[in-house]
């Protein structure tokens, strides 16, 4: 059968710290975003700005990231979940096959994350770009020599 000897409740068990604080770190970035989102509402409504719309597609982009990363860890632990009622109702295989989604599921969320970690660096960059470029623009304009290559 497909199960081994050692499946038992406590194989999926094993899941739920990680899960629980990996939907703890997507909560927290989520609530992060939304308060970068709303600082740039409150910016928009107070002097509307055409480099606000770079942002945006960014922005929605990563929300979406975010919700299926918390979609998919849901998705994960109610499978672990459904996974030990399996176990414990004498049907370790058929627990066996839906662990195994709960982990397909969580490479996802995971896969996910680092998109998302992916995008928020790269937009981090451009913003660090910006300064930098303003900072040489600004001792340019001084007379000072900056030290581009």
């Amino acid at each position: 059968m497909l199960a081994d000897a050692q499946f038992g409740l406590s194989t999926p068990s094993l899941l739920f710290p990680a899960i629980s604080l990996l939907m703890l770190a997507y909560t927290n970035r989520f609530l992060a975003l939304s308060t970068i989102i709303r600082q740039l509402y409150d910016m928009h409504r107070s002097d509307p700005h055409e480099n606000l719309l770079r942002q945006l597609g960014n922005l929605k982009h990563r929300v979406a990231l975010i919700r299926g990363m918390q979609a998919a860890g849901v998705l994960s632990l109610l499978c672990c979940i459904v996974s030990m009622i399996l176990v414990f109702s004498n049907q370790p295989a058929n627990g066996y096959v839906v662990f195994g989604g709960s982990l397909i599921l969580m490479v996802i969320s995971l896969l996910l994350c680092l998109a998302e970690v992916l995008i928020s660096d790269a937009a981090l960059n451009i913003l660090l770009k910006d300064i930098a470029d303003d900072l040489n623009k600004d001792a340019d304009d001084d007379g000072y020599t900056s030290h581009r290559r």
